[in-house]
Parts: C-alpha cells; sequence; structure tokens
C-alpha cells in the first residue's frame, strides 16, 4: 500500500493569515524567543496527507471500476466531502505525535490523519442523514446528492429513499478505508513498536465512544422535554463529550502521542489538556448551530432549531426561562417549517433566558482548564506552541 507513505517536505512554504484559523500564522518567534517554524511543518503536513487521501482515493476509484463504473459515484461523493474542512483532527494527531518526540516528515502521523478524515468524513455523511440535514459546508449533503442524481436520471420507486440507503453506504466505505489506513499507521516502520497497542486501544474506543454518543443525541431528541431540566443538562454535556469532544480533540491527540511511543504519563496529561478543550470546541459549535452566520457556517441560519438539537444551549435555556417560555421552546424545537422570523424569535428567547451568556462562560470556564493544562504539558515549546494555536481556533471559530 504505497500511497499512505508519502513525506511530507519539510521546506514547504508557510501561509499568510491573521485570522484565528489552524490553518494560520506565522514562523515569528514564540514568545520567549523559540523559533518555532510551526506553520512550514504544519503545512508540509497538510500537503502530505491531501496526497495521500487523494493518491488513496483514486486507487480506491479503481477497484470500485473494476467492479462497476456504476459504483464509482459513491468515491466521488466521499472525494468531495474530504476534499474540504480544516483538518483539524489530522493536525492534532500530528502534534500529538510531534509533542512526543515523533520525528517531523514521519509517514505514520500521515496515515493516522488520513485514517481520522475518512472516520470523520463517515460520522459527517451519517450525521446529515440521522439530522436530516441537506447541506454540508455550503453544498449538497451526501444523501442529498444521490437523491438529486435519482431524480435527474429519472429512476423508479422513492428518491430520498435511494438518497439515504447510498449515503449510508458511502458513509460505512469510509470506515473500511479508515481501518485500512489506521492498520497502515500502526504498522508503518516510523511507528513507535511499544506505542501500536496503545495506539490501537484508543482508535478501538474513540469508535465505539462517537456510536454511542450519537445514539445518546438521537435518544435526547426522542425523549424531548420528558424530563427535568437539570437532568437534560447533565445529559447534554454527557452527550457532547462523547459524540464529539473525545473524537474530535483528546482521542486524536493521543493517538498521535501513542503512535509515537508516548507512555502512561504524557497520554494523561494529553487528556487534561484536550478533554475540556473538546467540550469547548462542541459548546461552540451549539452556540454556531443557533446562532451562526450561515455565509459562514454553510449552514442554514439556526437550522440546529428546525432539527431540534437538545443540545446544552438548549437545555440551559429550558432551565432558566418561564413556564411560558419553556413550553414555547419545546413547541417550536424540532419544526422543520421554522421560517426566518421563527428562528429569530426563538433566538431571542434562548438569549432573554440567559442561556447564551451562560454557555458562553462555560466556553470560557472549559477553555482556561485546558489552556492551564497546556502550560504543565512536558514536550517542547515548539509543539506547546503549536497546540495552544490550535486550542484558540478550536474555541473561538466561527464556523
Amino acid at each position: 500500500m504505497p500511497s499512505p507513505h508519502a513525506t511530507p517536505d519539510q521546506g514547504g512554504p508557510g501561509s499568510a493569515g491573521t485570522s484565528p484559523d489552524i490553518t494560520t500564522g506565522t514562523d515569528a518567534d514564540v514568545p520567549g524567543g523559540i523559533p518555532a517554524g510551526i506553520t512550514a511543518e504544519q503545512d508540509a503536513f497538510r500537503s502530505a496527507l491531501t496526497t495521500t487521501i487523494e493518491t488513496f482515493l483514486q486507487e480506491q476509484l479503481a477497484v470500485l471500476g473494476a467492479i462497476s463504473d456504476e459504483s464509482v459515484p459513491l468515491i466521488s461523493s466521499i472525494a468531495t466531502l474530504t476534499s474540504g474542512g480544516k483538518r483539524m483532527r489530522a493536525l492534532l494527531c500530528y502534534w500529538g505525535w510531534r509533542a512526543a518526540s515523533g520525528t517531523p516528515g514521519a509517514p505514520a502521523p500521515v496515515i493516522a490523519g488520513t485514517a481520522l478524515e475518512f472516520f470523520q468524513a463517515a460520522a459527517l455523511i451519517h450525521d446529515d442523514v440521522i439530522d436530516r440535514s441537506d447541506t454540508r459546508r455550503g453544498r449538497p449533503s451526501v444523501h442529498r446528492q444521490f437523491s438529486a442524481r435519482h431524480a435527474d436520471a429519472g429512476w423508479h420507486l422513492d428518491a430520498e429513499r435511494f438518497g439515504v440507503s447510498a449515503a449510508i453506504l458511502a458513509g460505512d466505505l469510509c470506515l473500511a478505508f479508515s481501518e485500512e489506513l489506521f492498520d497502515a499507521s500502526s504498522s508503518d516502520a516510523s511507528c513507535a513498536r511499544a506505542g501500536r497497542t496503545s495506539a490501537r486501544a484508543i482508535f478501538n474506543r474513540m469508535r465505539t465512544e462517537v456510536m454511542a454518543g450519537q445514539y445518546l443525541d438521537l435518544l435526547e431528541e426522542a425523549v424531548g422535554p420528558d424530563q427535568t431540566p437539570a437532568l437534560a443538562e447533565e445529559r447534554a454535556l454527557n452527550i457532547l463529550r462523547f459524540k464529539s469532544a473525545k473524537y474530535s480533540i483528546e482521542r486524536p491527540l493521543m493517538l498521535g502521542g501513542a503512535l509515537a511511543g508516548a507512555d502512561r504519563a504524557l497520554l494523561d496529561a494529553y487528556s487534561a489538556f484536550a478533554l475540556p478543550l473538546g467540550e469547548a470546541f462542541q459548546l461552540r459549535d451549539d452556540v454556531l448551530g443557533v446562532f451562526g452566520d450561515p455565509e459562514v457556517t454553510g449552514k442554514p441560519a439556526g437550522d440546529d432549531l428546525r432539527e431540534g438539537k437538545r443540545t446544552f444551549l438548549i437545555a440551559r435555556a429550558l432551565r432558566s426561562s418561564s413556564k411560558d417560555s419553556s413550553t414555547r421552546i419545546n413547541a417550536m424545537l424540532g419544526d422543520t417549517d421554522l421560517d426566518a422570523e421563527a428562528i429569530a424569535s426563538l433566538r431571542a428567547t434562548i438569549v432573554a433566558s440567559g442561556a447564551l451568556s451562560h454557555t458562553e462562560a462555560l466556553i470560557d470556564r472549559k477553555s482556561a482548564e485546558a489552556f492551564d493544562a497546556l502550560t504543565r504539558l512536558p514536550t517542547d515549546a515548539i509543539s506547546r506552541e503549536a497546540l495552544r494555536r490550535l486550542a484558540e481556533a478550536a474555541v473561538t471559530r466561527t464556523a
């Protein structure tokens, strides 16, 4: 399997930018006068990652083409999804590797990062099916792409059912690719032999946590208002921890560290930093799902309200609102026909309840906990600075 072993070019150019995006920054010295070189190193990793993804998909395109040209659209839909995004999980995997004294330019974190990108693609495809989301990153979601293909071709039976079924299969294919690539990363010569068992355990646990968290999220929507507001808050925090926080931040960082041979103490230090950061990251995502600018997020305004997502923000709003306001929130939440005026009204109710300010305060507390743990992380200054930049981007993002 030659393609996942692409090696980053350490001399790659840096990218300019002033926004808090995880891909931006300069090669100026970090505080204390320590030369960073973070941008060039990070850009080299991203370049190798992109090359590996594209080459791997070309190989899989040939595999599916040999089966039937009619199966090729499965790869096309995956390629569209994996061509964008910030590569945050892959970057965390890389800096987890580097912070554990992994060699820059080694193949193992590139291959593992690719595995994480395909796992993320699977999660997005399936999540859009579950949430009945029409768009992803400003484009039709995968199940909508296949529904449109059915309608355009004038095929028989139900176009929507075809789209959902095809998307489930595309997501399953991404999961298979992710497993294949992770196996290649942990068996690569650059991977620390002592860390292979630990890395496999982290990867396996991550997948189980996401599936359980996704089910709990689905269950929460079904249970709806039939629980106390305090319990709803507790359940919402548990869902965000396992559905997103761990697999978005904590597990990728730990996975990279394990591949480099990190011991238990260092992995625990990673977790102390990454878990509260992941929770802050998902809380920010929940705020954007209600208050985000669709021109930036690529999703319709207030989409989480139409989908009936019972996030911590919503749970807090229900807990802090009057009985009449709570009844109104519950009645409107999950109504797919909510227009712009209704979304604006529901947003105003949430703001008036104090839920938005409370959630922002919780994001600040979780972020502070993460940054405090980062100062104690036993690693080199360059890796710590890179992780600081990633952390800042995660909690201040607008998309």
